[in-house]
């Protein structure tokens, strides 16, 4: 009997289910490992969630991380500190636990190690002599990422940000040569992480859906649909840009309504749950069925980093897409036929009234981003690019 290849996988989030872009993405990795290697697991668990779950795992590790106030003032007393020690949020959420790791990994050697997000990056130190060949799976480029929400913040959000925009670009400048091959989702983050850190393999791999198998479209014409982990600062970022400077242009359409959907609901503003036109609650298990049931989907990102998992699954539902250039950064989308691209509000609120005025124009969006999707963005289209990197 062939004995396969061993791999330890570390990820900062739960990959199963698979629900929210970070999961999902992760969960994509997990599954094609999960296919070539018997894979060890090591998942975080956050205070208030249920377990994390890796089906398949040989063995798993689950490092359960304090508790941290949502507060507002708990929040400010940390992230000020933070900023006093150059420490980027994520990076320090995640920190410490090399104990727990340490003893994970007494006596196993393995063939590859996986790491998701830099969040976790610095424990390569103790991965590296349990492992053959090194990857770092990013998510974002976590300074981009810090720099484009800083310039949608007020002037003290804004200047935390710069800070550890400065203290993430150190950190991806000092650990990414250190892994072996390190994965990006898009060609533009390939670029910006290369230019990061030139000495570092960079490779490009997608974000990508499981199959999921076309569900019944219920357009009326009179419904959008913006998708995503509502306490997420890029996807909050883009609720309040859409709502100050292009809902007010749409929302007296007789009829119309917008639907804010996904999980951490009470993250949006309260100023919004006054509007009886605006529809706010979680997307539920099946979220391609969810997004089935809009007119037009809607991706106004005006910052973040990575590509937006959310437009693939507005994609896989059918649904007709308008997006900023940045919501649509990576997935080689042609504007006008793949999806309407808008940077502007005027731009973007002309965008969805024309696709809410047209059944076919809606029709042949849905089927152009579907197709798109298919080509591109599916698991065994990722994986493929996995094998050739012969991982």
């Amino acid at each position: 009997m062939t004995t396969r290849p061993a791999a330890i996988f570390l990820s900062p989030e739960s990959p199963h289910p698979p629900i929210g872009g970070g999961p999902l993405r992760s969960a994509s990795v997990l599954h094609y490992l999960l296919s070539q290697y018997e894979v060890d697991a090591v998942l975080f668990r956050q205070p208030d969630g249920p377990p994390p779950q890796c089906p398949g795992a040989a063995r798993t590790l689950t490092i359960s991380l304090p508790y941290h106030s949502r507060r507002p003032l708990a929040r400010l007393w940390r992230n000020a500190s933070r900023v006093l020690r150059g420490a980027p949020p994520l990076i320090d959420r995640f920190a410490g636990f090399e104990a727990p790791l340490k003893d994970f990994l007494a006596g196993r050697r393995y063939d590859l190690g996986v790491v998701e997000h830099l969040w976790l990056a610095p424990y390569c130190e103790i991965l590296r002599p349990a492992c053959g060949r090194m990857v770092l799976d990013l998510h974002n480029i976590e300074s981009e990422w810090h720099r484009l929400c800083a310039a949608a913040e007020h002037p003290i959000a804004a200047a935390a940000m710069h800070c550890f925009a400065r203290a993430s670009r150190r950190i991806e400048t000092r650990l990414l040569p250190r892994f072996d091959v390190v994965l990006t989702t898009s060609e533009e983050d390939a670029s910006r992480a290369s230019a990061i850190a030139p000495q570092a393999v960079i490779a490009v791999f997608p974000n990508v859906l499981p199959p999921v198998e076309p569900r019944p479209r219920v357009d009326d014409g009179r419904s959008l649909v913006f998708p995503g982990n509502l306490e997420y600062l890029p996807n909050r970022q883009a609720i309040r840009w859409f709502h100050t400077q292009v809902w007010p242009r749409l929302r007296n359409r007789h009829g119309l309504v917008w639907r804010i959907l996904g999980c951490h609901p009470e993250a949006v503003p309260a100023s919004l749950r006054k509007d009886p036109s605006i529809e706010i609650g979680p997307l539920g298990d099946d979220s391609i069925s969810r997004l089935a049931e809009a007119s037009v989907g809607i991706a106004p990102l005006i910052s973040g980093s990575g590509t937006r998992l959310k437009v693939l699954e507005m994609w896989a539902a059918g649904l007709p897409v308008v997006s900023t250039s940045l919501g649509a950064e990576g997935l080689g989308a042609v504007d006008g036929f793949h999806m309407a691209i808008a940077d502007t509000p005027q731009g973007f609120a002309a965008a969805v009234v024309k696709l809410l005025e047209s059944p076919e124009r809606r029709r042949q969006f849905g089927e152009a981003g579907r197709a798109l999707l298919r080509a591109r963005f599916t698991w065994d289209a990722g994986w493929e690019r996995l094998r050739r990197l012969g991982l």
